[in-house]
């Protein structure tokens, strides 16, 4: 927690969020979840490797949900589209998935219990890296100067579910 400082205006918007009961959560409205939300809320997703680009499926509760990481070398683009999960381009580092991500849409949560917010200066860099058969760890660094302080680190733990088929929602 002391890791996480926000600037007056994230903890003014966090606050109410809470005060609120989360009624305002864009997620409660039908629209997605948003990064990195997503990767650890609980749905199913699948990854698709192709020499280009990663492509993530998600299973969500607003129905089936697609990210384009891609993977071909290039930059990310000075001003792109806002969109809920964003714009990403990834690279391998040793055994480690690294997904940097920029154009995220304002307004959206980065997690469901705190309802901490984030901004449209919001860069995310999610490093993916295997532990074993069964389990992958994702750790997420924020670094949003609107909304943070100073940048911080969240850790999260996925399983595999084998045998799985996404459904529509």
């Amino acid at each position: 927690p002391e890791d996480v400082q926000m600037t007056p205006w994230a903890a003014r918007i966090q606050a109410q969020r809470e005060s609120r009961d989360h009624v305002d959560d864009p997620y409660g409205y039908c629209m997605p979840p948003g990064v990195p939300r997503i990767d650890y809320a609980g749905a199913p997703f699948k990854i698709l490797h192709t020499p280009g680009e990663t492509v993530f499926l998600y299973e969500s509760l607003v129905g089936m949900i697609f990210r384009q990481v891609f993977t071909d070398g290039r930059p990310l683009p000075a001003n792109p589209e806002p969109a809920w999960l964003g714009y990403s381009i990834g690279r391998w580092d040793g055994d480690t998935f690294v997904v940097e991500t920029t154009g995220v849409k304002d307004g959206g949560w980065l997690d469901t219990k705190k309802a901490h917010p984030h901004s449209d200066a919001m860069r995310l860099t999610e490093r993916f890296r295997r532990i074993d058969y069964g389990r992958m760890e994702l750790t997420i660094v924020i670094d949003d100067p609107k909304a943070y302080l100073k940048p911080w680190t969240a850790k999260a733990m996925l399983n595999l579910r084998p045998d799985t088929e996404l459904l529509e929602a």
